[in-house]
């Protein structure tokens, strides 16, 4: 056989070719959508490459940040910055700023690519930000608040007008690094993944298997799950493998616009985690619209409540768990229901577990003691993988290199993913918590993503979240932190009510701690901030009933 390396130059180099009149969709709101085709992203891209490395000397190996919004430009620095031997790093611009400054540092950005309305967040980091050389600026945005910048400032369109639209994309190692994302450091410092063309290029195959996303040139798909958030589920890179059209949200991503999108664009694939579908299913039931064409939706991030998936059910959106983190690039397991459940009673119960481990993730269950655990669907321990597109170490900086915690690797290599759960014998996976998550109580556990989907579910609730908190005779005990629908009136004692009839909860794994909440509140990448709500309970700062 040919040895022929797997580089994002091929994936870009195939989309823009054979499936050149496929579109990238950027939504601009009152402006129209913009569009532009494969063929064309793939000429811009080659431009792109051009600017970075004959003006602003980037080089291969040169890490290249991008601060943008999911737009087919950011679709263009995607495939431009690795083809050439580059290294994206995309930048979450939903961290606090000393988060942004330190990944800036340890990666030593050389150029960043920002969105123009992105330019307050930017602009006041740069003095803390001494490898930044260059900043290029894309779309509208005040171009003032980077007067006195030390880097220099250049205009996209400006910058690759007049390139060559080809490009002698080179023949690079396939395990070298093609791009990097960094976790949301909710415990300690964001850790750096770097991702290779190889691991990336096969993620993307298997993102395309009928038993993952399963989308072909006959799609249209929503991406709202961000750019800066693992590679944007790998759906750019998939996207091109098999012409799907792309419809980018761009900055609008409040649940009235996306209803708009959907209405408009007509895609039949999303992807976004479960507080987005939230906020969309209220705005769809407040002001009904024709979303009909949005058959599959994929929800990952986290747990997605089975009343929001009935919900969604009922208006026609298949929605379709999936399991990942930033370690795991992020395509971990995918929930579709084996033939033989299809029909029946049990398709449900498995599509809310969070799905079966595809070809090329391995797994194993490890209890506390570090024995093995079988997969029975009773046992539970803490999720290990392994596989060709799982992170094997962390980026150690620019003077570093790779580093692998022993809380984060095991001795021979695995990945420890922090969730806890069980595995079932044909293979499907069901996650009961985060170990940091658990309730330890008693010397039992409680999951508090139990008590939250049962919660969610109650008619007067719209988000719950429920974290452990210290209790002098038990250790711990849960604490039930709820937002309540407009003019609900279910008061503690109903709901405690309420989840005591469920079934699934024990009486002894009732909480006996309420509080009612504006918000829960979120993390950068939507995910409920359970840390936030230990500290405020820790300092007083909740209004907290016990019964």
């Amino acid at each position: 056989m040919q040895d022929v390396p797997l580089l994002i130059s091929r994936i870009l180099t195939h989309g823009s070719r054979i499936h050149g009149s496929s579109q990238v969709i950027t939504w601009t709101g009152n402006g129209g959508p913009q569009r532009r085709s494969y063929a064309e992203i793939g000429a811009r891209s080659a431009q792109l490459a051009h600017a970075l490395g004959e003006d602003l000397g980037v080089g291969t190996g040169g890490r290249v940040g991008t601060l943008m919004w999911n737009n087919s430009e950011h679709v263009e620095a995607y495939f431009a910055i690795p083809s050439m031997g580059a290294v994206l790093h995309t930048l979450n611009l939903r961290l606090p700023a000393e988060q942004l400054v330190f990944i800036v540092n340890h990666a030593a950005d050389r150029v960043i690519i920002v969105n123009g309305s992105l330019l307050p967040l930017l602009a006041p980091l740069l003095p803390d930000l001494p490898t930044v050389e260059h900043v290029v600026v894309s779309g509208p945005g005040d171009r003032s608040v980077l007067s006195g910048a030390s880097a220099r400032v250049h205009e996209y369109e400006e910058l690759i007008e007049g390139r060559p639209t080809a490009y002698d994309w080179p023949e690079l190692d396939e395990r070298a690094a093609a791009a990097m994302c960094y976790t949301s450091g909710t415990t300690g410092d964001p850790k750096g993944v770097v991702y290779s063309h190889r691991s990336i290029y096969l993620h993307s195959m298997q993102a395309c298997m009928a038993e993952s996303m399963g989308i072909t040139d006959q799609d249209t798909s929503l991406v709202v799950v961000p750019q800066f958030h693992v590679n944007a589920w790998g759906l750019p890179h998939a996207t091109f493998m098999t012409g799907v059209n792309m419809l980018m949200p761009d900055r609008f991503l409040q649940p009235g616009p996306l209803a708009e999108m959907i209405e408009s664009e007509r895609p039949t694939h999303a992807a976004a985690v479960p507080t987005i579908w939230q906020g969309l299913l209220a705005e769809l039931r407040a002001h009904p619209r024709d979303v009909g064409s949005l058959a599959q939706v994929t929800i990952g991030g986290s747990a997605c409540p089975p009343s929001l998936m009935e919900a969604f059910d009922s208006l026609g959106m298949r929605v379709c768990h999936a399991w990942g983190m930033t370690e795991t690039s992020p395509l971990g397991t995918v929930a579709r229901p084996p033939a033989h459940a299809v029909g029946t009673d049990e398709e449900f119960a498995y599509r809310l577990t969070q799905g079966r481990f595809p070809a090329g993730v391995e797994a194993r269950l490890t209890g506390p003691g570090g024995e093995r655990l079988p997969w029975d669907g009773e046992s539970a321990g803490e999720l290990e993988v392994r596989g060709p597109w799982i992170a094997g170490a962390y980026y150690g900086g620019p003077d570093a290199g790779a580093v692998r915690p022993a809380d984060k690797f095991s001795e021979d290599g695995w990945l420890k993913t922090g969730d806890v759960g069980t595995i079932s014998p044909d293979g499907f996976l069901t996650l009961t918590d985060r170990a940091k998550d658990v309730i330890k109580s008693g010397g039992e556990w409680i999951s508090s993503v139990d008590l939250e989907n049962a919660l969610m579910s109650h008619p007067d609730v719209a988000e719950a979240a429920v974290v452990a908190v210290p209790d002098d005779k038990w250790g711990e005990r849960p604490l039930a932190t709820v937002v309540l629908k407009e003019g609900a009136t279910a008061d503690f004692t109903t709901l405690r009510a309420f989840l005591a009839d469920e079934g699934s909860i024990a009486k002894w794994q009732l909480p006996e701690r309420w509080t009612i909440v504006p918000a829960v509140p979120k993390t950068s990448v939507g995910k409920f901030d359970k840390k936030v709500l230990r500290r405020q309970y820790a300092e007083g700062e909740l209004d907290v009933t016990r019964l």
